[in-house]
């Protein structure tokens, strides 16, 4: 199965380092950022779970729940949890969903469905390509998605750029522009016309015949 933009986030039951969740249930009314690993006690993925236990309260303000996977048992995460303590200073609050039979890889179009049905003997490298970050909305369909190779850490800051705009763009008919960031200016969407974009944002300025910007709308 492909999973696209605005497609539903596939439901699943599993074992987390919280205890099993049923996870269109856990993410309740807010937003969720599900982010994947290749494996436990890989280089990169120990920065980037220290980076994300590191911003916890930046997704929190977001409404956002943020909950990683790994390809290896729930029982080796309490082990490597300790090793990102060491490495980055931050304790991993968030649970971490062990997916031992690959279920959740295979599930979202991580891993072939003739992966396997164990983690055990592979290696990071036969996981490769579970590196995403699925960002899932209220209405538990898929706003975004990033997969990222092994040997690039991934930017947390820009996951939460993206929520900003995401949710932002949301409530009004705009939309942001490249490198945008919170406060700047946005584009009007070509489904509001001139006249009701003067009554919606009081003024904008014509770039282009189809690209008009404004003041960012307050919340």
């Amino acid at each position: 199965m492909s999973l696209r933009i605005n497609d539903i986030a596939p439901d699943f039951t599993a074992d987390t380092t919280q205890g099993p969740i049923s996870f269109h249930e856990w993410i309740g009314n807010g937003w969720a950022v599900l982010f994947s690993h290749p494996k436990n006690f890989t280089p990169v993925c120990t920065t980037e779970l220290g980076a994300m236990a590191g911003l916890a309260g930046e997704f929190s303000k977001r409404g956002a729940k943020i909950i990683g996977i790994s390809v290896d048992p729930v029982e080796s995460h309490a082990k490597w949890k300790g090793d990102i303590k060491t490495a980055t200073g931050f304790d991993v609050e968030y649970p971490l969903i062990g997916d031992k039979d690959l279920k959740v890889a295979k599930l979202y179009d991580m891993l072939p469905a003739g992966a396997g049905e164990s983690s055990e003997g592979r290696t990071p490298a036969d996981n490769a390509t579970v590196r995403s970050v699925f960002i899932i909305g209220p209405d538990k369909k898929i706003k975004l998605i990033l997969t990222y190779p092994m040997t690039t850490g991934r930017n947390f800051n820009e996951i939460l750029r993206a929520i900003d705009s995401i949710q932002l763009t949301a409530k009004h008919q705009v939309a942001t522009p490249a490198n945008w960031n919170q406060g700047e200016d946005v584009i009007i969407t070509a489904a509001v016309s001139n006249e009701d974009a003067i009554t919606r944002f009081g003024s904008f300025d014509t770039v282009l015949p189809y690209l008009r910007k404004t003041k960012q709308p307050s919340a």
